[in-house]
C-alpha cells in the first residue's frame, strides 16, 4: 500500500499555491533545500514524478494535481477531527482567531464578540487580525487565523476545496455628495443622474471594480478625478467638492459622518457588495468557530435590520 505522509503534502500544496520553492519556504519556515528534499522524498513514495523543470522554475505534474486532489479530502478531514478534538479538550471555550477587513471589524466583529460576552454559556476568545480583503485568504489558508471575513470579489469559488464559504451579508452602496451639491436633495437619485460627475475611488482593486461596475450597471463609466482607498480621506473630498463616491453603508457609521458631506440611499439602483466569512474545510465542526459563525450571522441580521 502506498505510504502517505500528511507533512509532505502539505509541503507539494504550499508549492501549489504560492508556486515557487522560495515562496513555499517561506511561507512554511523552511529552507529551499528542505523543501526541495520534502518533495523528492515525497515522489519516491508515492512512485509518480510530481514535478518537472520549467527553465529555472519547476510546475506540478498532472500526477501532483491528481494526488493533491486527493489529499484535499485528508486534509479536510484531519480539520473535522482537530475539531471534533478540540470540542472534546476545551468543550466550546479557547480561542478563534479572525481576520478581517478595515470595515467588518467594528461593523460585524466587535457586535459578534458583544454576542458571545452577553450569551448565558461561556463562548470562544476572538482574536482579531486586521488585514486586506484580498489577504484574508493567505493567512487562511498558512493556518494563521481560524476564520476570514472578505468580499465575494476576493473569495475563491465555491469549487475550492480548501474553504467552506458563508454568505453573511449584501451590504448596500449609498453615494455620498457635498452638502451643496444641485442633486443633494433630488428625490429618486439614481446613479445614472450622477455619470457626468467627478469621482472618488481607489486606482486598482476592489473598490475601483465595485464603483465601476456599478456605474457601468447603470450604463456610464465614471471619469476617476481622484484615487483614495481610506474612507477618510474620500469622505473629506466629496466634502471639500472635489467629486462624489460610491461608500458602503458598513464604512458610513456616526464616527465618519461629516456636516459637509449628504449620503443618499440608490433605492432604484441598489448596488451592493457582498460580505463571506471564510474556514478551512472540515473546521466549521470547531465549536468554537462554530459559535463565532452564528454569532456573525447575529451581527449581519442586526445591521439588515438596522
Amino acid at each position: 500500500m502506498t505510504e502517505w505522509d500528511v507533512k509532505k503534502l502539505r509541503v507539494l500544496r504550499t508549492l501549489r499555491d504560492r508556486g515557487t520553492v522560495t515562496a513555499t519556504a517561506e511561507v512554511l519556515s523552511m529552507t529551499p533545500s528542505a523543501v526541495s528534499q520534502q518533495l523528492t522524498s515525497l515522489a519516491k513514495q508515492l512512485g509518480v514524478p510530481l514535478l518537472e523543470a520549467t527553465g529555472r522554475r519547476v510546475r506540478l505534474t498532472d500526477a501532483a494535481h491528481l494526488v493533491l486532489g486527493h489529499a484535499e479530502a485528508v486534509f479536510a478531514q484531519l480539520e473535522e477531527a482537530d475539531a471534533e478534538l478540540t470540542g472534546y479538550l476545551r468543550g466550546e471555550a479557547g480561542q478563534v482567531r479572525v481576520g478581517a477587513f478595515s470595515t467588518a471589524v467594528p461593523s460585524l466583529v466587535v457586535p459578534a464578540v458583544r454576542l458571545l460576552r452577553s450569551k448565558d454559556r461561556p463562548g470562544p476568545g476572538v482574536r482579531v487580525r486586521e488585514a486586506e480583503a484580498a489577504q484574508v485568504y493567505e493567512l487562511l489558508s498558512a493556518g494563521d487565523v481560524d476564520l476570514a471575513l472578505s468580499l465575494a470579489a476576493h473569495a475563491p469559488t465555491a469549487r475550492d476545496p480548501r474553504f467552506t464559504l458563508t454568505p453573511l451579508l449584501a451590504d448596500p452602496l449609498d453615494v455620498a455628495l457635498p452638502v451643496g451639491h444641485p442633486l443633494a436633495r433630488t428625490p429618486g437619485l439614481r446613479l445614472a443622474d450622477l455619470a457626468r460627475e467627478p469621482w472618488i475611488f481607489g486606482g486598482s482593486g476592489p473598490w475601483s471594480q465595485i464603483t465601476t461596475a456599478a456605474c457601468e450597471t447603470a450604463g456610464f463609466v465614471p471619469e476617476q478625478a481622484h484615487s483614495a482607498s481610506g474612507w477618510t480621506a474620500i469622505l473629506a473630498m466629496v466634502e471639500a467638492d472635489m467629486g462624489v463616491a460610491l461608500i458602503p453603508r458598513m464604512a458610513s457609521g456616526p464616527e465618519r459622518q461629516r456636516p459637509g458631506v449628504v449620503m443618499r440611499v440608490l433605492d432604484a439602483d441598489r448596488p451592493r457588495r457582498h460580505v463571506v466569512a471564510a474556514v478551512r474545510r472540515g473546521a466549521e465542526r470547531n465549536p468554537g468557530v462554530a459559535r463565532v459563525l452564528e454569532a456573525l450571522r447575529e451581527a449581519a441580521d442586526g445591521m439588515r435590520d438596522r
